[in-house]
């Protein structure tokens, strides 16, 4: 699941900085306001109180160990963050799973995890490295933090030679990721879930 601004639009400087494990819980609220309007994310906890209350606690799970293995990012105002899983960090499904039975609707709950177990199944062989969340928040959108979060991520990858892969939880943001060299390689749906779109970069 990931979010971020368009690099064609008016930017301004950004900082980019690693996070440290004590910033996760300032980080998090952060996404969590990046994600308020995400198509994806919205269909899965549409009530606003569901949904302030266990987003967190999903992004915990999925890319909180980004904090973990020094491979968070953020802006220097901490108005976005990046977290990245290198290759052979995993999110912890288990968690994840946990959380979802809770906060998850009953009737939804079958394609949420029917989308969410595609998303398991599908990710590169080839070494690489995840970024499960990128946002920025809303009033900063179109600025420029998102590219400046998402080439600090892409310069590690490359400096290693190593893959990049993600799920784009929102269409408008694919031609963001395509212009750093991501390609669409399939897409999720169960039911009547929106897309969420699997985007590969090869490594370089």
């Amino acid at each position: 699941m990931t979010k971020s601004d368009d690099a064609q639009s008016r930017t301004v400087s950004v900082s980019v900085q690693r996070a440290s494990p004590d910033e996760r819980d300032r980080l998090i609220a952060s996404l969590v306001a990046a994600f308020v309007a995400d198509p994806f994310v919205r269909w899965m906890l549409p009530d606003a109180t569901t949904y302030f209350h266990y987003f967190p606690q999903l992004l915990r799970h999925f890319g909180g160990g980004a904090f973990d293995q020094s491979s968070a990012y953020r802006s220097e105002d901490f108005r976005a963050a990046a977290l990245w899983l290198p290759p052979g960090i995993k999110p912890n499904e288990e968690g994840m799973e946990a959380v979802m039975e809770e906060a998850v609707a009953a009737e939804r709950q079958a394609e949420v995890f029917g989308v969410l177990e595609q998303v398991g199944m599908s990710h590169p062989e080839e070494a690489h490295w995840y970024l499960p969340s990128l946002g920025v928040e809303p009033v900063l959108q179109g600025k420029g933090y998102g590219a400046a979060l998402l080439a600090h991520g892409l310069a590690v990858c490359d400096g290693a030679h190593v893959a990049a892969y993600l799920e784009s939880s929102n269409p408008a943001n694919i031609p963001f990721y395509e212009a750093y060299g991501y390609e669409v390689v399939g897409e999720f749906r169960a039911g009547d879930s929106p897309a969420l779109t699997p985007m590969f970069r090869a490594a370089r």
